[in-house]
């Protein structure tokens, strides 16, 4: 198989999301690290300006969103499943409310005064100033809580995180699945990252046994990797084949078209590409870098807009 490129840093709570799946999985992988903030000039060689974090590479592949690593990695290695029947669709539903509305409550919490101290405390002097203005440009027109709501709303969900656990070692069973690596990392990210602002998840000693269980899983056989080898490797690499059922017509635009990609709330960076595939889940447009050469950039569905360039 070929080898799996993560680009990451080391804080990214959706690449803390990534580094558990493959952990669960026994997949090994390549870690790349990259900046936090922009510029992000070898990602976008990859990504044609998707500049999320993470991405995941497989040759002259590129997939961005963590909803659609999951897929890929659920295809690659389909034990241990992170879709269990017979709550796959419900498993998918809560992935997909914590990526969203727990996350962005969770953020809202740690961003206040206190845990900003602890996560730019030894930093140069301007990194916090640079990352808000960074994190505003990927969020514009974005609605955000305010800390004092942001704390009431995350008390009020990790109450019933852990009405969930009564029963069970895992959110909907004895194993973990999607639900569980999608409400884990908000949580992670308040836990090691705000350390100040953990007593919050006190309350919830339930959430807290949850949280060593998940941890545990732990981030699997990782090597480290140059971004300079990962271009390399996507130069040297030829798009995997596409399947059958490449295309499925719901805005009129042929295959073959030119085509943007953009994330519709957070990241406004489109991909410009030509779309090769528009299948019930994913969409996949086809770019060439001077850098990277020809590669396939994915994206989910469900969170992209697409439009006609």
């Amino acid at each position: 198989m070929t080898a799996l490129i993560l680009h990451h840093y080391p804080t990214s709570p959706f690449a803390e999301k990534t580094r558990l799946m493959l952990g669960y999985k026994g997949l090994p992988w390549k870690s790349v690290l990259i900046p936090m903030i922009s510029p992000k000039p070898d990602v976008v060689a990859l990504t044609g300006g998707y500049r999320r974090t993470p991405v995941l590479q497989i040759g002259a592949d590129i997939y961005c969103d963590t909803a659609l690593i999951a897929d890929v990695l659920e295809h690659l290695q389909p034990e241990p499943t992170l879709y269990p029947e017979p709550c796959k669709g419900m498993a998918r539903t809560l992935a997909q409310w914590a990526d969203s509305t727990l996350f962005w409550t969770s953020m809202a919490f740690n961003m206040q005064p206190k845990g900003l101290a602890q996560i730019f405390g030894n930093a140069p002097p301007d990194a916090a100033k640079a990352f808000g203005e960074d994190r505003r440009a990927m969020s514009s027109g974005m609605t955000r809580l305010r800390p004092l709501d942001a704390a009431a709303a995350y008390k009020s969900y990790l109450r019933r995180l852990s009405d969930m656990l009564d029963d069970w070692p895992f959110l909907q069973g004895d194993v973990p699945c999607i639900s569980d690596f999608a409400m884990y990392h908000p949580l992670w990210f308040t836990r090691v990252r705000t350390p100040a602002l953990a007593n919050i998840l006190n309350a919830t000693p339930a959430v807290l046994d949850w949280m060593e269980r998940m941890a545990a899983i732990g981030h699997g056989a990782m090597e480290k990797f140059s971004a300079s080898g990962a271009i390399a490797v996507a130069a040297a690499s030829v798009p995997a084949p596409l399947h059958d059922d490449i295309f499925q017509d719901d805005h009129g635009i042929p295959l073959g078209s030119q085509v943007s990609v953009t994330a519709e709330v957070f990241g406004p960076e489109p991909t410009v590409g030509e779309l090769v595939a528009a299948t019930r889940m994913h969409y996949t447009l086809r770019r060439t870098d001077e850098r990277a050469g020809t590669v396939h950039v994915h994206f989910p569905r469900v969170g992209y807009s697409l439009k006609a360039v």
